[in-house]
C-alpha cells in the first residue's frame, strides 16, 4: 500500500494516541465520574466492528465513523455548551477509547480491509509478490 505510515512518524500517531488516552482519563478523574461508568461503556465504540460483516468497505465505513475523534469531540463541545454531564461523560469515555486504540496502532481503516490502516499495517496481512523486490 503506498503511503503508509511507518518509522517515525507513525511512533509520533501513536504517541499522540496515548496522550489523548491519558488525558481523557485524568479530566474524568477530575470530574469526579463514576468509574464503573468507564468501565461498562469504554468498549462500546468496538460495536462499530460488527459492520465487518457486511464487507470490508462498510465496515470502514461504521468503524471510522465510531474511531474518529470528531464524534467524542462534538460530544464534549455540546456536554459542556448545553451544559450535560451526559455528554461530558460519552465524550471522555470515547476520547480515552480511541486514543487507546491509536496507541495500540489500531488507526483508521480503508476499505482494503480491517488490517489496512492509517498508522500502517496491523495483523497478518499477506504480503503480494508484486510488493516484494
Amino acid at each position: 500500500m503506498l503511503g503508509e505510515t511507518t518509522g517515525t512518524v507513525r511512533v509520533l500517531l501513536r504517541l499522540e494516541g496515548f496522550c489523548v488516552l491519558v488525558a481523557a482519563c485524568l479530566a474524568y478523574a477530575k470530574f469526579d465520574l463514576d468509574w464503573s461508568t468507564f468501565a461498562i461503556y469504554f468498549l462500546v465504540p468496538d460495536i462499530s466492528l460488527l459492520g465487518y460483516f457486511t464487507g470490508a468497505k462498510v465496515g470502514a465505513i461504521s468503524y471510522n465513523t465510531a474511531h474518529s475523534y470528531l464524534g467524542a469531540v462534538a460530544s464534549l463541545v455540546i456536554g459542556f455548551v448545553v451544559p450535560s454531564p451526559a455528554l461530558q461523560c460519552a465524550g471522555l469515555i470515547w476520547c480515552a477509547h480511541i486514543g487507546f486504540d491509536r496507541a495500540l496502532g489500531y488507526g483508521l481503516k480503508y476499505p482494503e480491509g480491517f488490517g489496512f490502516t492509517h498508522l500502517g499495517r496491523i495483523g497478518r496481512i499477506p504480503v503480494k509478490h508484486s510488493e516484494v523486490q
